[in-house]
């Protein structure tokens, strides 16, 4: 189904909440997607991707007042970075209130952002193909490798970025740890910190 009515963003909400498991464009690649809320569908897109289930799951967020409504500590290097690249292609490994790590990230995305404010700001999405694979820029990509297992496809038309998003862990006391270097060059990244202090 093509992003194009609040109905539709309506339909894909309450799949959602009701522990259902949603292909969705973002601005990097196309996700697989389920609610916080909801364990099992959680364990379902993993299982669909041929992905330990054991690994963790990043949150997509509306914005950062819904990652600090998460539990999220965000340390100034951490501020610096949200602030210089979300909406964008980062991804932000932080510790949370009970001393766990999430990963979070604000998509630049209008589609995406509409869905997650109607799921309460907040959804498990990890990228919409079988682990190891090529991630899928495209709907028809995403249906073929996962998304006949899912139960609902929004088509976005072709993703803008077509790269993952960069992972960056900032522990407490501000050091960084680059997990993954995507759309966002360590150089880059490590710029915005040092070039800011």
């Amino acid at each position: 189904m093509t992003c194009d009515s609040d109905s539709l963003y309506a339909r894909a909400a309450d799949l959602l909440r009701a522990g259902g498991v949603v292909i969705i464009p973002t601005d990097t690649v196309y996700g697989i997607a389920a609610h916080p809320a909801c364990a099992d569908a959680v364990v379902r897109i993993c299982t669909i991707k041929g992905r330990p289930s054991g690994k963790p799951v990043a949150l997509l967020a509306a914005d950062l007042a819904a990652v600090l409504a998460y539990g999220a500590a965000l340390p100034p290097a951490a501020r610096r970075l949200a602030t210089r690249f979300w909406p964008g292609a980062l991804t932000l490994v932080l510790t949370c209130d009970d001393g766990r790590e999430e990963g979070f990230r604000v998509p630049d995305h209008v589609a995406t952002c509409r869905l997650l404010a109607a799921c309460g700001g907040t959804l498990r999405v990890t990228s919409a193909n079988l682990s190891g694979a090529m991630p899928a820029v495209s709907a028809v990509e995403a249906l073929r490798d996962v998304g006949l297992e899912a139960d609902m496809v929004i088509d976005g038309g072709v993703c803008p970025g077509g790269v993952a998003s960069s992972v960056v862990r900032v522990r407490p006391d501000g050091t960084l740890e680059i997990l993954r270097e995507g759309a966002i060059d360590a150089e880059t990244i490590q710029g915005e910190v040092i070039g800011n202090r």
